[in-house]
C-alpha cells in the first residue's frame, strides 16, 4: 500500500495581510504531480484543510480544483480529517454521498466511525481517522467521562475506533493532535494551555503508521512511523530556512513501513535580508543574493531610526512583509526594567535615548532635555484652569 500523507494546507490563509491562495494553488498543483508520479493509492490530508471555520470562497474554489483532479482526473481516493482550524459540520458535509465515489470526510468523532479500508496485493489496510476534537466534545458524543484533557480525549477515541479491529491487521491512523516530544512553530494555534494539549505518542503504538496533523514543521515524533507531513507552505517567521514537503508511504505486507519525503517548491521563497537601510537598498546586505520577488522580512541594522524604510524597500522588494529591528523597542525595553513610575524625568530620558539611538546620553542631551522640558512644562502652567 503507497499512500500520500499531507496536512495543514490552511487554505484561505493571510499572512501579513497577504493572501496566500496562489502560493497554496502553486504546491498543490505540485501534490497533485507527485501523487499521480508516485501511484499512490491514496492522499491523506490530516487536518487543518482551511484557515478558519468559515473560509473564503476563493479558497472553497481551491479545494474543490484540486478534489477534483485527484478525485476524477487521477482516479485516486483522499481521506480528510478536520483540524482545529476546520469547521467539522462544514467540512464533512455529504460525506456519506461523497464517500461512494472516493472521497472520505471526518468532522465529529462518533461511537460509529468506520475505517476507510483500501486493499493491496496483501490484503486490506484500514485508515482509522480520529477528527480533532475538544474533550468536552468527546464526553458528550462518545459518552466518555474521562476525558478530561487531549490525551484522554484521544484514548477514548481510539478505543472507540479499534473496538473491531483484528489484532495482526495493517492499521493506519490519521490524526490531528499535538504529539508530546513535538515541535511546534508561531504559526500553529495552540490547543490549550499548558500541557494539557499533548497527546502521548505510546497510545499510536498499535498502528503501523500514524499520519498526524497540526505542527507545521515535518517531522517523526518517538518512531519513524510516527510523522508529521507539515505544513503546505511557511506560515510564520520562525519557519524562515524550513523545508517543506508531502511524505510518501509505502506499508509492506508485514506492516513495515518506509518513508520518503517529496520537497515542494514555493511560488514564492520566505527569506529575511539584514543590514542598514542603505545596503539593502543596495543588495549588499546579508541574505539579498535571492530573487527579489520573494516574500521579505526584512530586519534593520541601522543605529539611528530611518525614515518610511518600508516604503522605499517595496520600490526595491515589492513583497516586502515586515521590518525588523535589531534594538528592543521602547515597550521591551521599559517592560524589561520593571516599573518605571518611580524614576525622573532625566533617568526615563536616558533609557529613552539609549533605546532609541543605541549608546548613551550625554551632558550635552540631558542640557538640551532639560532646557526641552522646562520650556513644555513652563507652557502648561500657563494654561487658564
Amino acid at each position: 500500500m503507497r499512500f500520500l500523507h499531507t496536512a495543514d494546507w490552511h487554505l484561505g490563509r493571510l499572512f501579513h495581510q497577504v493572501h496566500l491562495t496562489e502560493d497554496q494553488d502553486a504546491v498543490l498543483r505540485q501534490l497533485i504531480a507527485i501523487a499521480r508520479d508516485a501511484r499512490v493509492d491514496a492522499v491523506v490530508v490530516a487536518g487543518d484543510v482551511y484557515d478558519r471555520a468559515v473560509p473564503p470562497p476563493e479558497a472553497v474554489r481551491l479545494l474543490d480544483d484540486v478534489l477534483a483532479e485527484l478525485l476524477i482526473g487521477a482516479k485516486i481516493p483522499v481521506i480528510v480529517t478536520a483540524g482545529n482550524h476546520d469547521s467539522p459540520e462544514r467540512l464533512a458535509f455529504a460525506s456519506r454521498l461523497l464517500s461512494a465515489q472516493g472521497l472520505h470526510l471526518f468532522g465529529l468523532p462518533s461511537k460509529d466511525l468506520a475505517p476507510v479500508v483500501l486493499a493491496d496485493a496483501y490484503g486490506p489496510v484500514a485508515f482509522y481517522v480520529a477528527p480533532y476534537a475538544e474533550p468536552a466534545l468527546v464526553r458528550e458524543r462518545l459518552d466518555a467521562p474521562g476525558a478530561i484533557d487531549h490525551d484522554s480525549a484521544m484514548d477514548a477515541m481510539l478505543s472507540s475506533l479499534l473496538t473491531a479491529h483484528p489484532p495482526n491487521g495493517r492499521a493506519v491512523f490519521v490524526g490531528h493532535a499535538f504529539v508530546q516530544g513535538g515541535t511546534g512553530s508561531d504559526s500553529e494555534r495552540p490547543l490549550s494551555v499548558g500541557g494539557a494539549g499533548t497527546v502521548n505518542g505510546a497510545r499510536l503504538a498499535p498502528f503501523c503508521y500514524a499520519a498526524l496533523g497540526h505542527l507545521h514543521r515535518p517531522q517523526t515524533v518517538g518512531r519513524e512511523s510516527t510523522r508529521y507531513a507539515g505544513s503546505l507552505l511557511k506560515y510564520s517567521v520562525d519557519e524562515i530556512g524550513q523545508d517543506r514537503s508531502v511524505t510518501i508511504v509505502d506499508v509492506d505486507a508485514a506492516g513495515r513501513v518506509t518513508t520518503e519525503g517529496v520537497l515542494l517548491r514555493p511560488r514564492r521563497e520566505l527569506r529575511r535580508i539584514e543590514g542598514t537601510l542603505d545596503e539593502l537598498l543596495r543588495g549588499e546586505g546579508a541574505g539579498t543574493g535571492g530573487s527579489r520577488d520573494d516574500y521579505i522580512v526584512a530586519r534593520l541594522t541601522d543605529p539611528h531610526p530611518v525614515l518610511d524604510p518600508a516604503a522605499r524597500l517595496r520600490r526595491i522588494y515589492p513583497n516586502l512583509l515586515t521590518i525588523e529591528r535589531l534594538e528592543s523597542t521602547i515597550a521591551g525595553e521599559i517592560a524589561a526594567s520593571g516599573d518605571k513610575r518611580g524614576l525622573d524625568h532625566d533617568t526615563l530620558f536616558e533609557l529613552f535615548f539609549k533605546d532609541m539611538m543605541g549608546e548613551e546620553a550625554t551632558a550635552a542631551h540631558l542640557d538640551i532635555f532639560r532646557d526641552v522640558a522646562a520650556t513644555v512644562s513652563g507652557r502648561h502652567r500657563e494654561v487658564p484652569s
